[in-house]
């Protein structure tokens, strides 16, 4: 029905607490940094640590709490650990919370700024 699609945005939401919880989740550097890492695809724990300059353990704990959160999703092939965004929403999320970060610093945003146009009516020249 039309009227429960809307309950789950309403004020008194049953959902209110548990996006509380995925809020906080997101509130630490590292796990926003690998929330956008995981934006390009899946990747292993240590191809993560390099990518946000921590260390394997550490990256994996963070992890942890992602998958805890549901978050994150992991798949294990042999010895290594790979891990996905659990769906797009989460991608979105920390999107908005940067193009949000921007907007405070003032002035127009990147993410406002006009694309320049490429050569040859839009086609990349790669």
């Amino acid at each position: 029905m039309h009227e429960d699609s809307q309950s789950s945005l309403d004020v008194d939401s049953p959902y209110v607490d548990l996006a509380v919880e995925v809020f906080s989740m997101l509130a630490d550097p590292t796990r926003v940094r690998i929330v956008l890492a995981l934006n390009a695809g899946e990747l292993s724990v240590n191809h993560l640590a390099d990518i946000v300059d921590k260390a394997p353990a550490t990256v994996s704990q963070h992890l942890s709490k992602l998958r805890w959160a549901r978050i994150v999703l992991s798949r294990q092939e042999g010895t290594r650990v790979f891990y996905r965004l659990a769906n797009e929403h989460v991608r979105g999320l920390v999107v908005d919370a940067i193009y949000q970060a921007e907007h405070s610093l003032g002035n127009v945003p990147p993410h406002h700024r006009q694309q320049p146009a490429t050569a040859q009516g839009g086609i990349d020249a790669a």
